[in-house]
């Protein structure tokens, strides 16, 4: 028996409706934000020269921005700490060492936590850093 024009397999409608959601998908991805990459503490790098929470004040990251940590390695470092590492400028267990002078960290969704501590004098100067990543924003 012919079928007419009018007359569509369910096959043939789930396949449509897969083609039209990978659509909607493919546009949805090509749109989204790219991460930002900040260079913390502007030209003045990782240092003491200025507070790094000044310098993060009035910007707003995202979950997936990129952090770049330019120091010179042979007179600091930085840690990734939680948050009481960030407030006793100390490192707790299990925080995760950086030392190459040039460090590049992705941002995870909420609360990161940062501080240098070749001497804790520093930290206690400004050399640290709490950053909320929120969110990326819908496109």
């Amino acid at each position: 028996m012919a079928r007419s024009f009018g007359q569509v397999s369910s096959v043939t409608v789930t396949i449509l409706m897969a083609i039209v959601l990978c659509l909607f998908l493919a546009i949805d991805v090509t749109h989204a934000r790219k991460p930002a990459t900040y260079y913390v503490g502007g030209e003045d790098g990782w240092d003491t020269v200025i507070p790094m929470d000044t310098w993060a004040r009035g910007k707003t990251f995202y979950a997936g921005d990129i952090l770049v940590f330019k120091y010179d390695y042979q007179i600091t470092n930085m840690y990734v700490v939680n948050r009481a590492g960030y407030e006793t400028c100390k490192p707790n267990a299990g925080a995760k060492e950086y030392t190459s002078g040039n460090d590049r960290i992705q941002l995870p969704y909420g609360y990161s936590y940062y501080i240098g501590t070749y001497t804790p004098e520093d930290c206690s100067a400004g050399e640290k850093l709490a950053i909320k990543a929120l969110a990326p924003p819908p496109v």
